[in-house]
């Protein structure tokens, strides 16, 4: 009886803590199995340097949907903040942007901002909608989708004429034609580019960039926060979650297989051999890993394996970790600013530059940065006087070419300091201790296919009724019994829990239809 439940949930990343933790309060035996020591896939905080602590990959929480929140009973204390994104200029006067304001631009262009936040926050507010329901599925006759896809036209029709034909011109268009079209500061430019691209192989002037930007604003209008004791402390909570609902969570115990006997599944097998029955499987692994590893090939239909194979989802952002010695200068900031997020992309044409290597397999050399000193909140981070800097860097394309060797790793780090440097003078000699996370390294530390935060790249073609394939695309598998639960489903990655929380309903509303 101990090795049978009613749903077990292979990954303890945040959405399939919110998947199980949602299961169990319907009443449901489940089981999670994390492959690593500690809960939160990519959101987590560990030691990288004696007695330095960081959050290893996600490190700013700006999309866990009020929803989730909601459901599981989280806490305030994880609310998003209204941290103040400062873009670095050369000569000092750097640009101060809020989720509503900017400041240390002209008039005109402070107006022209507040006008383009308004529409884009009123159409990532019709997107966040969406992304907290199965997404409905094209070409049914089932009535629940048909009624989905009726909403979704009517919430496009609420939008006024003018605003639903300009939703639908912008949807699919390049971040970088919007902002020249509209602002004139460099640094304005820069810094709305950077948000569009974060995470993703694209650049500004790659079509679904708006869309990115978008999805980027449909967890709380943007506004991100450092947790206290790092993005491990959500996870952490989430995890309290489950297990109050009467989860069992193991650690360390990586599955070697998702079990398929007659055409469904009946459980999973450890590493180690132990194996746990249920008629319900919820990967919340990425699809690559799931179907062509867990599941096995054999056990689907050729043309999805196909899809699944040719999924996008290769990495493109790296995680720096810096040790330091005390805070570094950099003119025009005071002490208190060390305190916000902290940005390099001095105009959209330099964030396009950086791009251009990472489509022939090379690293930028003048990379765009967004860094933050999160031991600047939280003491219990670095030790007294000292201080840490967790960097996310683009581009550093997973496929490298050469590979990421040792030297290719020295060679894209030091690029990094350096461009920090032209800010910073003094980094360099405030290091005391490094790690420089890859593409490479956050598949093999946080087992991701190809290191991508989505799990899948974010675009028009892998999005809502198609994400990850169309076949696919309501966390059901085409295996009697198995569900995704992960990025790599609807709506996408971030620490949202959205996926985790829609995959829970879709499994309990199947339960009910049958």
């Amino acid at each position: 009886m101990d090795n049978k439940f009613d749903a077990i949930v292979v990954g303890a990343g945040h959405n399939g803590l919110v998947c199980a933790a949602l299961l169990a309060k319907a009443d449901k035996r489940v089981l999670v199995l994390e492959a690593n020591d500690q809960v939160g896939g990519a959101a987590i905080t560990r030691e990288f340097a004696e007695g330095y602590s960081v959050s290893a990959c996600a490190h700013l929480l700006y999309q866990l949907q009020p929803e989730v929140r909601k459901d599981l009973k989280i806490s305030t204390r994880l609310a998003s903040e209204d941290m103040t994104t400062i873009a670095l200029a050369d000569d000092g006067n750097h640009l101060r942007l809020t989720t509503d304001s900017v400041s240390g631009v002209s008039d005109e262009d402070a107006e022209q901002y507040r006008r383009f936040r308004k529409r884009m926050t009123r159409f990532s507010d019709l997107l966040r909608k969406y992304l907290n329901k199965p997404p409905p599925r094209l070409g049914t006759k089932d009535f629940k989708d048909l009624v989905t896809l009726g909403q979704l036209g009517l919430d496009l029709r609420m939008l006024g004429k003018e605003e639903m034909q300009e939703f639908l011109r912008l949807i699919g268009m390049n971040i970088h034609d919007e902002v020249t079209e509209r602002f004139e500061s460099s640094l304005l430019k820069g810094a709305i580019s950077l948000d569009a691209v974060l995470g993703t192989h694209l650049g500004p002037r790659s079509p679904n960039t708006i869309m990115t930007y978008l999805y980027r604003l449909a967890g709380d209008h943007g506004r991100s926060g450092v947790p206290a004791g790092g993005m491990g402390s959500v996870s952490n909570e989430l995890a309290a979650a489950a297990r109050g609902a009467g989860v069992t969570i193991r650690t360390a115990m990586p599955v070697k297989r998702i079990v398929i006997e007659n055409g469904r599944a009946t459980g999973v097998e450890t590493e180690s051999g132990e194996r746990f029955e249920s008629f319900t499987v919820v990967s919340n692994a990425d699809p690559k890993r799931t179907v062509m590893e867990l599941v096995g090939a054999q056990h689907v239909e050729t043309g999805f394996t196909r899809r699944i194979h040719h999924l996008r989802a290769k990495g493109n952002a790296a995680k720096l970790h810096l040790a330091l010695d005390g805070l570094p200068t950099i003119a025009g900031l005071s002490k208190k600013d060390y305190a916000e997020r902290i940005v390099i992309a001095p105009d959209e044409h330099y964030v396009e530059r950086a791009f251009n290597p990472a489509k022939y397999g090379e690293s930028s050399p003048d990379p765009v940065i967004e860094m933050t000193f999160p031991s600047f909140r939280d003491e219990t981070l670095a030790p007294t006087g000292k201080h840490v800097m967790s960097a996310v860097v683009q581009y550093a394309p997973y496929s490298l070419k050469g590979g990421w060797s040792a030297t290719a790793k020295a060679e894209f780090e030091a690029a990094v300091v350096r461009t920090i440097e032209r800010y910073a003078p003094d980094i360099a000699e405030r290091i005391t201790a490094s790690e420089l996370l890859t593409p490479a390294d956050i598949e093999r530390e946080f087992h991701i296919t190809g290191g991508h935060w989505h799990h899948a790249e974010l675009t028009l073609d892998q999005f809502l009724f198609v994400r990850p394939v169309s076949s696919a695309a309501q966390y059901s598998m085409p295996v009697d019994g198995l569900f995704l639960c992960g990025a790599g489903t609807h709506p996408g990655g971030g620490v949202s829990g959205a996926a985790g929380r829609n995959a829970a309903r879709t499994i309990l509303n199947g339960e009910k239809a049958a």
